[in-house]
């Protein structure tokens, strides 16, 4: 198989999903208006409710809901072959994950920006929020604790990438300020913000930091797990314009000049796929593609996450409703075309199915690793990039896309934290809901071992909670709709084959827990599936009784048009 059918298939897939599957979504089912007055305009505070600009605000919220996981997981997946992992990712992306994003971001724009926790509160009910509350804890705090480890990991292996990576700090300040506080246009702080971005990436290469074997009585890894909660903490509670809307913009640029490299070295190269379309001889231990394949690749095909991100900081930016389809749907697809960019770069990177059978010796081989390797490979045969360099610019944007996801995710984890105590009668401030969720984050990180590796313990995990979260926000949009009295169909697909799957898979890994006497990931998985079949029996009948009562009034008078304008219904 030539490299360039799956892109070239893949790509215009998506293309065609956005054209065609998102515009249905956003008149027949959603029906988006253009002058609903949005919870950034009607609850402006200048600090999380900001009204942005959609091609920036589209920056912040893609890059937050990327980070590494839409790389990891192909990456690992392609051990079962090429062919699952390819067919998952643009399938799942236009029918699963560019609507399960809209959605999410539609409902809490229609609910004064509330997250999606406490609006399974007012749709499913008290228990369902509170249970849904825990999942959605456990699934942040494996965000933070496990990309903390990722990235400082990135660093240590290749420290070509740390000036790109602190840098870019340092642009997106300056970028923040010209958009509003100088008044810049969006297309020159653009060409700026990259040139900039790219520049720290050649000197990056040119001048590697390698930190010593021991930095204040820390190993390397821990030293920059520490600096990064350190950031990720202090970023959370600065108003989103000053530093995340402008990192996530400028990312989120660089992640598609970087997937232009890596997709234009596919078309000039046009690599031989040397993995096999599907892989009967997977190594030993390599568990079953059904249900594992629908929890290994999450972002990328549907993620839970993504509604958390959607209903915590996105709705809050929002300016006009009618952005929300290219904010939330476009938004799946670029992690989409990440996910797809990871399939070619681990099957087509290797020279021979030798190669790439002595990186895929197990499951959970591959990775970032893989895909820095592999997409280095095919840039350096299509455009000539030097390996050092290629190398550089692919670890440089897994590490800022894992960092941004981290950014966000501490910030998403404040805000339920204070929820939950408020659920409490206690009212906490973002300092001290910051610190609580620091706290809890290193402690699991560090709890392991002073190496920082316990941020890993609960990885397995994470998409079996990520995708059992995603099934859950559906629930939420089903009994939205249906209480509208709307169609409801292309939400209740998704939505019982991802819970069936997860479930199934939750079920699966207990058992290779208890074998593996594995307790602490044990309980985490009891947690969890009682929470989830507990939510899900209260999202049944909360769907049942919206079925028989559809009086909630329709606020939506209009559908827009395909041109912006308005028809009636």
């Amino acid at each position: 198989m030539n490299s360039v059918v799956l892109a070239v298939v893949g790509v215009a897939m998506m293309i065609l999903g956005y054209a065609l599957y998102s515009k249905f979504l956003a008149r027949r089912i959603y029906r988006l208006q253009p002058d609903f007055e949005t919870p950034s305009h009607e609850l402006r505070d200048g600090v999380d409710y900001v009204p942005t600009n959609k091609y920036v605000l589209w920056g912040h919220h893609f890059t937050s809901v990327a980070g590494a996981a839409p790389i990891v997981g192909p990456a690992v997946a392609v051990i079962w072959g090429w062919l699952p992992a390819f067919l998952w990712v643009t399938i799942g992306t236009i029918f699963f994950a560019g609507m399960h994003d809209l959605g999410a971001l539609w409902a809490s724009v229609r609910n004064k920006g509330r997250s999606i926790g406490s609006l399974s509160g007012r749709y499913i009910g008290a228990r369902g929020r509170n249970l849904f509350l825990v999942v959605i804890f456990l699934l942040l705090l494996m965000v933070n604790a496990a990309f903390a480890v990722v990235i400082a990991n990135l660093l240590v292996s290749t420290p070509t990438a740390v000036i790109p990576t602190w840098g870019a700090i340092v642009v997106a300040l300056l970028v923040g300020q010209a958009i509003y506080r100088l008044k810049w246009s969006l297309p020159l702080v653009s060409v700026v913000g990259v040139v900039a971005l790219y520049s720290l990436i050649l000197l990056g290469d040119r001048f590697p930091v390698v930190l010593p074997d021991t930095v204040l009585g820390l190993s390397a890894s821990a030293f920059w797990i520490v600096v990064l909660f350190l950031y990720a903490g202090v970023a959370s509670v600065v108003p989103v314009w000053a530093l995340l809307q402008p990192r996530d913009y400028i990312n989120g640029l660089q992640l598609f000049i970087g997937l232009g490299l890596l997709y234009g070295s596919v078309l000039l190269s046009a690599p031989t796929v040397v993995a096999p379309a599907y892989n009967e001889a997977v190594p030993e231990g390599t568990p079953s593609l059904v249900p594992l394949l629908f929890v290994t690749i999450a972002c990328g095909a549907i993620s839970g996450f993504h509604g958390i991100v959607s209903s915590g900081t996105s709705a809050k930016q929002l300016d006009k409703e009618t952005d929300a389809r290219f904010v939330g749907y476009f938004g799946a697809v670029g992690e989409g075309l990440l996910a797809l960019g990871a399939i070619i770069a681990t099957t087509a990177g290797y020279r021979t199915i030798a190669d790439w059978e002595a990186v895929y010796t197990a499951f959970n081989q591959g990775g970032v690793a893989a895909f820095v390797q592999g997409g280095g490979s095919i840039m350096n045969a299509g455009l000539g990039i030097p390996p050092s360099l290629s190398a550089t610019i692919l670890a440089t944007m897994a590490v800022l896309f894992a960092a941004t996801t981290m950014d966000t995710g501490v910030r998403l984890q404040r805000f339920v934290v204070q929820e939950a105590a408020h659920l409490m009668g206690v009212n906490l401030n973002k300092a001290l809901a910051t610190v609580i969720v620091l706290v809890v984050a290193l402690g699991l990180t560090f709890g392991a071992g002073a190496d920082g590796s316990g941020g890993m313990l609960i990885w397995p995990l994470f998409g079996t909670t990520n995708q059992l979260l995603a099934g859950l926000t559906l629930s939420v949009v089903a009994v939205m709709l249906m209480r509208k009295g709307r169609p409801v169909l292309p939400v209740l697909v998704p939505l019982v084959f991802v819970l069936v799957m997860s479930v199934y898979a939750l079920v699966v890994q207990l058992g290779q827990f208890w074998a593996a006497e594995n307790w602490l990931l044990l309980v985490l998985d009891v947690v969890i599936l009682v929470a989830a079949l507990w939510v899900i029996v209260e999202a049944v009948a909360a769907m049942a009784k919206a079925r028989k009562d559809t009086s909630e009034h329709d606020d939506d008078a209009q559908v827009p048009t395909a041109a912006g304008e308005q028809s009636s219904r």
